[in-house]
């Protein structure tokens, strides 16, 4: 488990290494660092620990969740299976290649962890933080959200079934089962999370190209290609993805509509952090 995670640290580090400076410029980079670097930081720190709580709790209720879904939840995986049959995801594998394998398998675990940082860098050193706090919100959505839905249904992805696929992550890279097994139960398919946070990186990156036209260049075929891979790999249906992309579009929409609300509650929040600390100190 130590070497595959230090693995998956050593390529998303280095790959933001790489894109960070041609994306946000260099000159953007240094007036940050000499002059705001601090100060951005102590801005975004509460967004971070909304986020945080946010995740612990949710992951929390995850744990759990796959045994309350045995008894709240509806299986839905004979409904999947009798629309799609597993179609889509033989028609995909018919291109199988060592090559499409080794490029699905590393946009699958690396390609997905580097799109989850580097908005957040990316945004960061942005010259407001609306993008920052927009994508904050709509990641805690797609989470909050998607997690209530594995519980609500219960579905097996289409590598448990014999329809002729095969699971080609685990086949070639079987440590990643390691990884995987940590942030997931073979039950939580329904929708895609991979599809629907990619996705909604995606849409935020189209939203922001006047800030970082480069960015979304990268960020859209990169998160094509994380859908494709969660079939690919048979551990989505492409009804999980349409139903992630579905998610991600109404998440980006509540995170915009809801954002000044957010601003305001985070800075009433901060403001009273704020005076609590003082009141101990005097």
């Amino acid at each position: 488990m130590l070497d595959v995670l230090l693995r998956v640290t050593t390529v998303t580090a280095t790959l933001l290494a790489l894109s960070l400076p041609p994306t946000v410029g260099l000159g953007r980079l240094r007036s940050i660092y000499r002059y705001g670097i601090r100060k951005r930081i102590a801005d975004v720190l509460p967004y971070f620990v909304f986020l945080g709580i946010v995740l612990g709790v949710m992951g929390t209720f995850r744990n759990i969740g796959a045994d309350l879904s045995w008894i709240v939840g509806v299986e839905i995986s004979s409904y999947i299976l009798d629309l799609e049959g597993g179609t889509v995801i033989r028609w995909l594998q018919s291109f199988e290649s060592p090559l499409a394998t080794s490029y699905f398998s590393g946009v699958y675990i690396y390609g997905y962890v580097y799109l989850l940082i580097f908005p957040f860098l990316a945004y960061l050193l942005a010259d407001d933080l609306q993008p920052f706090r927009t994508l904050t919100v709509a990641y805690a959505f797609n989470y909050v959200v998607g997690i209530l839905l594995y519980v609500t249904f219960i579905a097996y992805g289409p590598r448990n079934y014999p329809i002729g696929v095969e699971q080609l992550l685990y086949d070639t890279w079987p440590q990643s089962q390691l990884l995987t097994s940590e942030v997931n139960v073979n039950t939580n398919v329904f929708p895609s999370l991979h599809s629907s946070v990619s996705t909604t990186i995606a849409i935020l990156a189209v939203k922001t190209r006047d800030r970082y036209p480069l960015w979304t260049l990268i960020a859209v075929p990169l998160a094509v290609s994380v859908c494709l891979s969660t079939m690919y790999l048979a551990i989505h249906w492409a009804t999980d993805v349409v139903a992630g992309i579905a998610l991600a579009v109404v998440a980006v929409t509540f995170a915009e509509r809801y954002h000044d609300r957010f601003t305001a509650f985070i800075e009433r929040a901060r403001a009273r952090t704020r005076d609590a600390y003082r009141d101990l100190r005097s």
